[in-house]
């Protein structure tokens, strides 16, 4: 795109930069439906499989798809302020808000704290009456298990959990929070102080998503370890995020809205994005894999055993040609990356791609044989789950956008954002 022609900025309450009634409009209904169907999604994993396993790791695959987006959201944020960068104002706001979707997923995560709670209180220790494994008597049993409780108790795993959710609604209402203030008074200084902050910020956020991983999924398998569990959780992070954050913008410009802001050149960019974390993605995973298989440790290489059978072989297949080979290819092409239409496609497919990864990850720990997980209503129950979480989140995405401009109007940085030109 080239600006010959100088840059107009609209004002904040320009009716191009609200979200249209029609958007706005599909907030209640998604959150109601999204718990509808949530709860019909629980209710049917928890029928298909005897325990309340299954059904809970269904719960936490479809959670950590959107609290991944919210990350990764959140990262690009702080990452935008640290690095002082122009071109990517007209997308932050979009990002600020899945960011500050935390606070529905504080709340949503409640369930799966009151299964840690309700397992240690009820002494429920068999596997398919607990989430976690490291609550089962079999865990007990062995002989790192008490080294390894200093870390894994209901306690301290709460209390992680409070810090990692404080962190990230702090974070997320001082970002948010500044930048919809600025749309009011346009103040610099609101700038310098973001970016001041983004550094101490981007600390918090390595710390606090590492914790999350380890956690949430990797400790759903006790015995094992990966240092670069968190990175791996973190790279599908991220590219949820570019991909999730390109739909949106899209879906508003389909609306009729910041088509002025939001450029092919913007376009050209979340796609190298998406692209240059694919590829990050799967070096890391690659990366995890090759250790682990070179070393060779027994209650490391279980891990990846499991996902290698049973089933689980034509997932781990899928997601080195689906999730990597495929996208790959197709996102090389600067052709295909300046055409708007087909870069949403692709952010949508690898947003498919990572739930699979994310369902690769975690259900192998309800049952280590995909066929009879639950046969067709185990997978239907996950679906729904994924579903209606997601229900829920956009709801929530469109209720706060529906309060704020679509870009944040008067960054001191948004001339360059809107002028720039990919060479």
């Amino acid at each position: 795109m080239s600006h010959s022609e100088p840059i107009t900025i609209k004002a904040p309450d320009d009716e191009s930069l609200q979200l249209p009634d029609s958007l706005a409009k599909l907030a209640l209904p998604l959150l109601a439906g999204g718990v509808l169907v949530l709860l019909i999604g629980w209710g049917l994993g928890a029928s298909a499989v005897e325990g309340i396993r299954y059904a809970m790791l269904a719960y936490l695959s479809a959670f950590m798809f959107c609290c991944t987006i919210s990350l990764g959201s959140l990262f690009f944020v702080i990452i935008q302020h640290l690095t002082r960068a122009g071109w990517s104002a007209t997308v932050r706001r979009t990002t600020e808000l899945l960011a500050n979707n935390v606070k529905l997923l504080a709340i949503m995560f409640l369930p799966i704290l009151a299964a840690v709670w309700v397992a240690h209180l009820t002494h429920a220790d068999s596997e398919t009456s607990t989430m976690y494994q490291w609550q089962t008597a079999e865990f007990d049993a062995m002989g790192v298990a008490k080294a390894k409780q200093l870390y894994l108790n209901p306690w301290f795993f709460t209390v992680r959990a409070i810090f990692c959710f404080g962190s990230w609604i702090l974070l997320a209402r001082f970002f948010c929070g500044l930048s919809r203030l600025q749309d009011q008074t346009g103040e610099v200084k609101i700038t310098e102080r973001m970016q001041f902050w983004s550094g101490p910020g981007l600390i918090v956020f390595c710390l606090t998503a590492s914790i999350a991983a380890f956690d949430w999924i990797m400790s759903l398998a006790p015995m094992w370890f990966s240092t670069m569990f968190g990175v791996y959780i973190f790279a599908g992070s991220i590219l949820a995020a570019h991909a999730t954050a390109t739909a949106l913008v899209y879906w508003f410009q389909s609306h009729g809205k910041v088509r002025d802001e939001f450029t092919v050149e913007h376009y050209h960019d979340m796609a190298k994005l998406i692209f240059g974390f694919i590829v990050f993605w799967a070096y890391i995973s690659f990366s995890q894999y090759l250790l682990i298989w070179y070393a060779n440790i027994p209650e490391e290489t279980e891990w990846f055993f499991f996902r290698q059978s049973h089933g689980w072989a034509t997932v781990s297949i899928l997601l080195i040609l689906a999730h990597w080979l495929l996208p790959f290819l197709a996102l090389m092409s600067r052709t295909l990356r300046r055409r708007p239409g087909w870069v949403v496609g692709w952010a949508l497919y690898i947003l498919v791609m990572h739930f699979i990864d994310l369902f690769w990850a975690i259900m192998p720990q309800a049952t280590h044989t995909l066929g009879p997980a639950g046969g067709g209503l185990g997978i239907v129950s996950v679906i729904l789950c994924a579903v209606g979480m997601l229900a829920l989140y956009m709801g929530c995405f469109l209720k706060q956008a529906s309060e704020v401009p679509l870009i944040p109007a008067r960054d001191p940085r948004l001339v360059e954002s809107i002028g720039f030109e990919n060479i």
